[in-house]
């Protein structure tokens, strides 16, 4: 916190009854800091978190995970990988099926679909530099042949 603010700190409540923090300066500014989004919402909020996209792209050659071989895999503790599949699980991302005394994950790409639609609106910011970058490389290639063609004429 800035060493200028006013000793008001004060919380609040949306619509929504998540607790907002309000922070009123000297100078009257005021800054809110707002509660995040449960990552249980949504898919975009599940799959923010890097640890759980790991999780996705190990489980997405389509087979079934137990919970300790994605451990093993990733090197990551067993509480946090339990976690974050029950947070996948709860939005839908992977089933879990128990077989004995080992529950199974397997991811469900579909609901990926969502973030795959949203982000191919900004496909053409890409696709348009690639080309960019295609045209410049195949133009010094080029010029390149035609440096090297010249200087074995001159020989």
């Amino acid at each position: 916190m800035s060493a200028c603010y006013r000793e008001q700190v004060r919380f609040s409540l949306t619509k929504s009854k998540e607790k907002v923090l309000t922070y009123i300066f000297l100078y009257r500014n005021i800054y809110l800091i707002m509660a995040r989004a449960a990552t249980t919402t949504d898919v975009f909020n599940a799959v923010a978190e890097p640890r759980r996209r790991e999780i996705i792209g190990l489980l997405s050659d389509g087979q079934e995970w137990a919970v300790n071989d994605v451990v093993i895999r990733l090197r990551l503790a067993q509480p946090a990988v339990s976690k974050h599949l029950g947070v996948l699980r709860k939005v839908g991302v992977v089933t879990a099926v128990k077989r004995g005394q080992h529950r199974l994950y397997r991811l469900e790409a579909a609901r990926l679909k969502e973030i795959h639609d949203w982000a191919k609106t900004f496909e053409r910011f890409w696709t348009d530099k690639i080309s960019r970058i295609k045209e410049r490389a195949e133009q010094k290639a080029i010029e390149k042949m035609a440096r090297e063609n010249e200087a074995c004429s001159d020989k």
